[in-house]
């Protein structure tokens, strides 16, 4: 299969609702959620961890387990002519990758320690089964290319391998959450930390391409369910914002990053109106772990004053929001990891209390 690039408009793109519902229909403002990798080598704690941490119980990935639960490895797994090693490395038989080979997925894998744990969690406490939203994440096709591009893979071999790979990903593990929590919706983030302003130095890559890979996973949700990106670093919004997911899920702007996307307030306004939701990374994890939440929620406060500024209305700015780390807590310990969850809920909560008191200022 060639992925030839196609020129859409946004409304062609993935819906932001599911079965007309939108995702601010079923996402409560000033949630919390986790987002890519948990430090822990125990799987049962990193379960009760996820089901306690956040409002939004996110299934963990535990790399420091296994290198099989990174994020491009777990995608790897079931697909004829791909090895993956003991830390990580990919292999790659290019002869039999040239050929459009069967992509499995088997939930039975090391790769899916972590989401097994989760399931075993939640069948114990059988009200958990009742839970009404779940997310979860796995890398993206536009990442994943990249990464077997590198691997000895063509251009064009890798980007068609790269979206079979995720799209089965995607409905194998949506189709078996979907058995175990029988009434949930489920939140399905694709990772794409390539997604940033630097893509297009890669060769043969453009906005078009990009954008056609990632809503091309996206698709993959159907109806049911919310769609989602995270993208860490300096963020493309342009290509971002044309992608057409519910939700997008970026770290609290500052610098540059808050120009850029103030530059765009008028495309954040009109998906936030048609139901779309940001997940802010209002707590850093690429580097030390401040002790207070009072960073970021001065982070978090001058980002939303400055899109205010640029034509964002501030109550749909701040009811289409909720909250994460800003990105994965893989490299962290357990004990940070605690610490970082709870930065969040006390910024969540401060968030919540200015936008719904009396007092709250204009602009927020």
């Amino acid at each position: 299969m060639v992925l030839a690039p196609q020129h859409h408009t946004v409304s062609s793109r993935v819906d932001v609702t599911a079965h007309g519902m939108s995702a601010i229909d079923v996402i409560a403002p000033f949630s919390t959620m986790g987002v890519g990798s948990l430090p822990h080598r125990d799987a049962e704690a990193a379960a009760a961890f996820a089901w306690t941490s956040t409002t939004i119980p996110t299934l963990p990935t535990l790399p420091r387990r296994s290198p099989a639960e990174g994020m491009i490895a777990q995608a790897l797994v079931g697909i004829e002519g791909v090895t993956v090693g003991q830390y990580g490395g990919i292999g790659v038989d290019t002869q039999v990758l040239e050929r459009d080979v069967p992509t499995t997925v088997d939930l039975a894998a090391d790769a899916f320690a972590g989401y097994r744990a989760f399931f075993e969690a939640a069948r114990q406490e059988p009200v958990r089964v009742a839970t009404p939203l779940l997310k979860w994440q796995c890398v993206g096709p536009l990442t994943l290319a990249l990464a077997l591009r590198r691997s000895g893979l063509t251009s064009t071999a890798a980007s068609s391998l790269a979206l079979r790979a995720v799209r089965a990903h995607v409905r194998a593990v949506q189709h078996h959450l979907e058995e175990v929590f029988p009434i949930a919706r489920q939140l399905v983030v694709l990772d794409e930390p390539s997604l940033n302003s630097h893509i297009f130095d890669e060769p043969e890559m453009s906005s078009d391409l990009a954008v056609d890979l990632v809503s091309g996973a996206l698709a993959a949700i159907g109806n049911d369910h919310f769609s989602g990106v995270h993208c860490c670093g300096d963020v493309d919004w342009p290509v971002l914002l044309s992608i057409g997911s519910s939700v997008i899920s970026v770290p609290v702007p500052t610098g540059k990053s808050l120009d850029d996307v103030s530059r765009y307030a008028s495309r954040l306004s009109d998906m936030l109106q048609r139901g779309g939701m940001i997940a802010w990374g209002v707590i850093r994890t690429d580097g030390p772990i401040a002790q207070t939440p009072e960073g970021s929620w001065r982070r978090l406060s001058d980002a939303w004053s400055q899109l205010c500024a640029s034509g964002v209305d501030r109550d749909l700015l701040a009811t289409h929001s909720f909250f994460s780390p800003a990105c994965g807590l893989g490299t962290h310990t357990d004990g940070v990891a605690r610490h970082v969850m709870g930065l969040l809920a006390e910024v969540a909560t401060r968030a919540s209390r200015q936008v719904y008191s009396s007092s709250a200022t204009p602009g927020f």
